[in-house]
């Protein structure tokens, strides 16, 4: 495994995140471990500069999200917000800009074109709830938790209710956020926020063999579909059955479908081209 420059800082130990590449899948290991990883003005920046790097990398063409530490993401880290308590206007500016540092990440992941998968270990709270939640595909060890538990210290996760809603039934959203309880890998799983769970020492395999497997396709086909899919999901049936037309036509006319569709025929494998 090759690792690049971390994000954030000049000593690898103090990075934010750590960048590091296996093969063609490219791996984000959130690093503070002893905070969480909770989401930091600094920690969502290096994310920011990290998705925008892999979209100027053709030979990145899966990437992975994961964490060193007991604890996946904590979410927000309480103590910067509350230090702003003290400003002139009592923090709204920062917990403006907060927010809208994190929804745009957030829409980085969303519009990345190539697939992102979370690889979850202990907690996923609030803000790193969302982060799960926005991903496209989610592997979870068994000991995992999951919760959007702001209300708990006096804090609605409305931001993360909204990537939350979109995972799983509504209700049971409801119930997370008024209540504050945590759920397991295994009710994650069942309720549609996590795609897999695995025990904690098959957790980084079972994440590579999907992203492995997803590396193997044409990227362009990938995000072509990744795009239509999202935009697809939230239309009415007509308008959603409109655009997803419109994406297979303009996929069929990709020179990898027509690869494809001959080495199927010629019953070799296909050699992508990525365009």
């Amino acid at each position: 495994m090759a690792t690049s420059s971390p994000h954030g800082a000049h000593d690898m130990s103090e990075a934010p995140i750590l960048v590091t590449d296996d093969g063609p899948v490219r791996i984000l290991t959130l690093n503070r471990p002893k905070a969480r990883n909770t989401l930091t003005v600094g920690m969502m920046t290096a994310l920011e500069k990290a998705f925008a790097d892999i979209a100027r990398t053709p030979a990145v063409r899966c990437v992975v999200i994961r964490a060193e530490g007991p604890g996946f993401c904590a979410g927000h880290d309480l103590k910067e917000m509350q230090a702003h308590r003290n400003d002139a206007d009592r923090g709204k500016a920062f917990f403006t800009d907060l927010f809208t540092q994190c929804t745009r990440l957030m829409g980085l992941i969303r519009a990345c074109e190539r697939p992102v998968i979370a690889e979850v270990q202990g907690i996923a709270t609030a803000a790193g709830c969302q982060l799960v939640a926005t991903c496209d595909i989610a592997v979870a060890s068994s000991n995992a938790r999951f919760g959007v538990n702001g209300i708990d210290v006096g804090f609605f996760c409305s931001t993360p209710a909204v990537a939350l809603a979109r995972n799983i039934d509504r209700k049971k959203a409801m119930e997370l956020l008024l209540t504050g309880r945590m759920m397991s890998a295994e009710e994650a799983c069942d309720a549609g926020l996590v795609n897999h769970v695995a025990d904690a020492e098959e957790l980084a395999a079972t994440t590579m063999g999907i992203a492995t497997t997803i590396a193997g396709k044409s990227t362009a086909v990938a995000a072509l579909g990744k795009k239509a899919f999202y935009e697809q999901v939230q239309m009415p049936l007509g308008k959603a059955y409109e655009l997803a037309s419109q994406a297979m036509v303009e996929n069929l006319l990709l020179a990898d479908a027509e690869e494809g569709f001959t080495a199927f025929i010629d019953k070799r494998p296909p050699e992508w081209q990525d365009k």
